[in-house]
């Protein structure tokens, strides 16, 4: 194939991105040309790659693979995860347990071949080997990732969208023209929030004045449209997923509450770290008193959940 200097240039660099290990013998025959040429269009992207390194502080490297025997690109010290960085990230994605073998898979091979030099994969693979082969899905097992990039940029955009959503009890499928406002991840789950258009809340909803938004399962989306049609919100009402997140619980919706309660565990940090709007605001018989702020009933599940640690638990403020 024989083409000019420049578009070779360009073809090598695109294959050493794509993570291609190129051979001057091979890319001579090729192109057509000698190795003394390639050799020279390697240097110019060498030299490229130095000049970008030394501006930005980081980039990639062309370097020689001598059990290889061709050249491949590196990426610079300064943007590769240490082992431990990559390992602690890893065990965070495979307890999350939130997306279907393969995507996790995919995941995790995708950090350890661009973010670990190539010289620690093997000992950083060898570290997660168990717990890969030991990973369970959630029941669900739908892939949902092609989801999370539309529906970004829908809030982005402020877009309407329409969905097809599978209610949580039941068979049950609904329609609904949706407002999104955020993608939040907890407990195992990924959820979009936003407000419902057009629909009864006298009948929809337990809480007809409840003026937060609604949450739902973004893997239980069975079909949605992004729609051409745009929504506002005051800038003083926009929603603040960051101060949303703090006050609910297991993503159940609903009034904010202000409630009390006594904790005589050992540890009362867990109980800050779980509920970041918690205070403590003394102590009675041994048991830290504790204040927190709320959306929803999520928080009367966790509360049950440990058992005699909690006691004298009230609803300071409903609404």
């Amino acid at each position: 194939m024989q083409i000019g200097k420049s578009n070779r240039v360009l073809f090598l660099y695109s294959r050493l991105m794509h993570g291609q290990m190129l051979r001057k013998d091979e890319l001579a025959a090729e192109f057509g040309v000698s190795e003394k040429s390639i050799q020279r269009d390697l240097e110019a992207i060498r030299d490229f790659l130095d000049r970008r390194v030394a501006q930005e502080g980081f980039g990639s490297m062309l370097v020689y693979d001598y059990q290889e025997r061709a050249y491949c690109l590196e990426q610079d010290n300064g943007m590769n995860l240490s082992n431990e960085e990559i390992l602690a990230i890893s065990k965070i994605l495979l307890e999350s347990r939130a997306f279907t073998r393969r995507e996790m898979e995919d995941i995790l091979d995708k950090l350890v071949v661009d973010c670990v030099p190539k010289e620690n994969r093997r000992l950083v693979n060898d570290m997660l080997l168990n717990e890969r082969h030991h990973y369970v899905e959630l029941q669900h097992r739908r892939p949902f990732m092609d989801k999370l990039m539309p529906l970004s940029n829908a809030i982005r955009e402020s877009r309407v969208i329409r969905i097809k959503y599978g209610k949580l009890k039941g068979k049950e499928t609904v329609e609904r023209r949706l407002e999104p406002l955020a993608i939040l991840f907890s407990e195992y789950y990924f959820y979009l929030v936003g407000f419902i258009e057009g629909i009864d809340k006298e009948k929809a909803f337990e809480n007809a004045d409840d003026p937060f938004p609604t949450i739902y399962r973004i893997d239980r989306i069975e079909e949605m449209e992004i729609l051409e049609e745009r929504f506002q919100i005051l800038y003083k009402n926009r929603f603040e997923e960051g101060e949303f997140r703090k006050r609910i619980q297991f993503m159940f919706g609903g009034k904010l509450r202000k409630v009390r309660f006594k904790y005589s565990g050992e540890s009362v940090e867990a109980v800050l770290d779980r509920l970041p709007t918690a205070r403590v605001i003394g102590e009675e018989d041994g048991a830290y008193v504790v204040e927190a702020e709320v959306f929803g009933k999520g928080i009367d599940m966790w509360v049950r959940s440990q058992g005699e640690l909690i006691s004298d638990y009230i609803v300071l403020k409903n609404g």
